[in-house]
């Protein structure tokens, strides 16, 4: 636990980091996308361009991986909404505030996964979480668009919108990029090599501070039940139900943990912009969000503990 909490305190102290300096101003809204944006489309996709291109894949369970991942989704996200109805008919949470908690509980913050994987296994675990983005990315992205269609007030996008916006996805491009290098057996150059560790050692840093800067604890309420699912449903539910199925397909070690990993970490912050875009409930959302964040300092230490 204590060697967990050590891993997990650099990345908490970040995050705080990037809290504060977004509060003093020092770096105003617009800088922030700008930063935000450089991290999304440049320097995280470096990192996981060259983490892939030189993993060894034979040594690594991606079915199992995979299997496992997507086996926790179907089932989280089966179950939520056998339970749409009970929750409106019981706590009457309607449908734009179903797709915030549906969203809370399924999404993940890929980039608070990067830091903790490299800190908690190495320069493995990167390789292997990218494993799981390849599985985790397309489907939470399609399920996410068809339940906010579905039950919010918004407007489905077009499958020709939701496939351009996955096959243009920064991440999935570098993952599906490094594959094809790494599966052509050519080694990158070493300036190209050296180039692209410089990006990923910015990378991480850079990616937490703006998770830091994203919280609005201005935000929160009382909590209420919709809130208080929202936030403790994925943290609770998700790292118990993605340690059974990895026992189910035989995975263990550290693909095992960056499973565990995967489905531990706070809500992706852009749920709160396809919850605005889609007429979901946003407010709600971003409380979620926040909750989840604050709340991970404790809950994914006990969550590797007990099931990594």
């Amino acid at each position: 636990m204590l060697m967990t909490l050590n891993a997990l305190l650099p990345i908490i102290l970040v995050i705080a980091s990037g809290y504060a300096v977004a509060r003093t101003g020092l770096i105003t809204g617009e800088q922030w996308c700008g930063i935000e944006r450089l991290a999304y489309y440049v320097l995280f996709p470096a990192v996981l361009f060259r983490t892939i291109s030189t993993v060894d894949f034979s040594k690594l369970p991606a079915l199992g991986m995979g299997a496992s991942l997507v086996a926790t989704l179907l089932t989280a996200a089966g179950l939520l909404l056998l339970a749409r109805k009970p929750l409106e008919a019981v706590w009457k949470i309607n449908g734009p505030r179903f797709t915030s908690i549906f969203q809370g509980t399924l999404r993940w913050n890929a980039m608070i996964a990067l830091a903790i994987a490299d800190n908690v296994v190495g320069k493995e675990g990167l390789g292997i979480l990218a494993i799981a983005m390849v599985f985790m990315i397309p489907l939470l992205n399609i399920m996410s668009i068809l339940v906010l269609s579905h039950y919010a007030s918004g407007t489905a996008p077009s499958a020709l919108k939701i496939l351009r916006d996955l096959f243009t996805n920064p991440f999935i491009l570098s993952i599906g990029a490094g594959i094809l290098v790494n599966l052509s057996g050519i080694a990158l150059p070493g300036a190209l090599d050296s180039t692209l560790e410089i990006f990923g050692r910015a990378s991480l840093p850079i990616g937490i501070i703006c998770v830091g800067a994203s919280l609005d604890l201005s935000s929160l309420r009382r909590p209420g039940v919709a809130l208080t699912l929202g936030t403790f449903l994925r943290p609770l539910f998700l790292p118990l139900t993605a340690f059974l199925y990895t026992l189910a397909f035989g995975v263990s070690g550290p693909a095992q943990m960056i499973v565990i990993i995967a489905c531990s970490v706070p809500a992706a912050s852009n749920s709160y912009i396809l919850a605005r875009q889609m007429g979901g409930d946003a407010k709600l959302m971003a409380e979620i969000i926040t909750l989840q964040t604050l709340t991970a300092s404790a809950t994914i230490p006990i969550a590797l503990l007990i099931f990594g």
